[in-house]
């Protein structure tokens, strides 16, 4: 199968936990392209730089960090500006430095799904690492094996 990971990190924790399940996928037999959102501008109002074309892929994952309590606006805009996800198998992480699901990582998820099934698509697993939790290890463990196994 071929996979796309669509990660948009700033601080780079994102992005640590999308190459680790690269890395599983790759175990596991995949062909998988890790892709970068970047954009410019901080805040409620970024511009896309660079946005990854998810045609090509079979299963697509995106990932995001939390932004005051939110969905990454970077993220948001790069979800509300593609075309269609029809067909596609999308699963969805984010990382927060909050300890709680319920503390912003909940509702990214929610959005994501939101954007996602606007474009034809249901996020069919989804994840939260909480970064700054003793447990982080154990979770992105518990996320690059849920995600890379379809289960």
């Amino acid at each position: 199968m071929k996979v796309g990971i669509i990660v948009y990190s700033q601080s780079g924790n994102t992005l640590l936990v999308a190459q680790r399940l690269k890395k599983a996928f790759e175990e596991k037999g995949h062909t998988v392209s890790l892709e970068k959102v970047e954009a410019s501008g901080e805040g409620a109002n970024p511009k896309l730089i660079f946005a990854p074309d998810v045609s090509p892929y079979d299963l697509i994952v995106f990932a995001s960090p939390v932004h005051a309590f939110s969905l990454a606006p970077a993220m948001k805009l790069y979800l509300s500006q593609l075309q269609d996800l029809k067909g596609k198998i999308v699963y969805s992480f984010v990382t927060q430095q909050l300890k709680k699901d319920w503390m912003g990582g909940n509702h990214a998820i929610k959005q994501m799904k939101s954007a996602c099934r606007e474009k034809g698509a249901e996020v069919i697993m989804d994840s939260i690492v909480h970064w700054s939790s003793n447990e982080r290890e154990g979770q992105i463990e518990a996320l690059t094996n849920k995600l890379s196994a379809g289960k």
